[in-house]
């Protein structure tokens, strides 16, 4: 899975954090025009496609695409 988080849409709510079953997202070092720390997936590698990241930001800055 290929995991893509909208840095400039995300306000770092951290609810795709927080829910992700497989934890594959931490908080990025790296700021956005908010001034916030954005989530990145850093193990992206253990997504497993359930999408609740994407279902559950609040502002659509997350999909998720499959791989071949």
């Amino acid at each position: 899975m290929k995991v893509n988080v909208d840095i400039a849409h995300c306000k770092g709510c951290g609810i795709c954090i927080a829910f992700c079953p497989k934890q594959v997202f931490t908080y990025s070092k790296k700021r956005n025009t908010y001034g916030t720390a954005t989530p990145e997936p850093s193990k992206e590698e253990e997504c497993i496609g359930c999408r609740l990241c994407e279902k559950l930001c609040p502002d659509a800055a997350i999909q998720v695409e499959e791989t071949k």
